[in-house]
């Protein structure tokens, strides 16, 4: 066959399979909780690896000055440490895990949320400053990479 041949043969198509309803029961232990990127913002060396690893370019490291105000918390920019931070679309995520493997400090781990986030969140709506210990996690929001 030439270089310039194209080859049109079709690969053959699957014709069976099997239409069945599924209970409740096997559907709700079928399906599993999304998974969100878990990065511990005070381990993290800010190289960027994952930014530049990332196939569908979901994480990105953005300046400070796209800050325009900080509610409940202190501006980062008060800090002089602080140069960025990182945004992750859990939208476009597809948790290929290639900036887990990237991370040269191992910060950037796979967690699972279970039940509704609000309800988890409320316990803590009162006083967040008695639970929060910098980690990533459901207290935290999409806010990655930033020292406070």
């Amino acid at each position: 066959m030439a270089k310039s041949d194209v080859w049109f043969e079709i690969p053959p198509m699957r014709d069976d399979y099997q239409l069945a309803e599924v209970s409740d029961s096997y559907l709700s232990a079928a399906v599993k909780p999304k998974q969100f990127l878990h990065i511990n913002e005070s381990e993290c060396i800010l190289c960027e690896g994952c930014v530049d690893i990332c196939p569908w370019k979901c994480i990105h490291y953005l300046s400070l000055d796209a800050i325009s105000e900080a509610v409940n918390v202190a501006h980062p920019d008060e800090k002089p440490e602080n140069g960025g931070f990182f945004i992750v679309d859990e939208d476009e995520c597809t948790r290929c895990a290639l900036c887990i493997d990237r991370c040269p400090t191992n910060v950037i781990s796979l967690g699972k949320f279970s039940g509704s986030l609000a309800e988890q969140a409320q316990q803590y709506a009162e006083t967040p400053w008695e639970y929060d210990n910098g980690d990533r996690d459901f207290k935290n929001g999409y806010l990655y990479g930033a020292r406070w």
